[in-house]
């Protein structure tokens, strides 16, 4: 058991796969913020161009 341990501790094979997801996770979670924050903003400059079309 000791020794399954030892390799699952040691294998390094899934930790890129790790690091990516977790970078893929911040960039979706800004894109979020992003949105919530400016979203109400670019909406009323879209209903201003359609307005003025």
């Amino acid at each position: 058991m000791m020794r399954l341990l030892r390799r699952l501790r040691d294998d390094q094979r899934g930790a890129q796969v790790m690091e990516y997801a977790l970078v893929a996770g911040l960039v979706i979670v800004v894109a979020i913020v992003a949105l919530a924050a400016f979203g109400g903003k670019v909406l009323a400059r879209w209903q201003t161009v359609n307005t003025a079309l």
